[in-house]
């Protein structure tokens, strides 16, 4: 899965946050959904809108996003 075809950035659509596609649900939505514990199916039960695989995305663009982001802290730390 790629999670490409399912986020997007868009500057007109909630100030340029990620969303998936086609909605105005952001990822930092989903992730805040994720860490007070709902399940995907609780996430997918509040808004019938999105699919499983939309949630994995939003999971699988955040670990994305983590990676780059250690990997330039540690090129400015050498």
């Amino acid at each position: 899965m790629n999670w490409r075809d399912h986020i997007h950035s868009n500057p007109e659509i909630l100030g340029g946050k990620p969303v998936v596609k086609g909605t105005r649900i952001s990822v930092e939505l989903i992730l805040e959904y994720l860490a007070e514990g709902a399940s995907t199916a609780e996430i997918l039960e509040a808004h019938d809108h999105l699919t499983e695989t939309d949630v994995r995305a939003a999971v699988a663009f955040t670990h994305d996003l983590l990676v780059k982001e250690a990997s330039a802290a540690r090129r400015e730390a050498a």
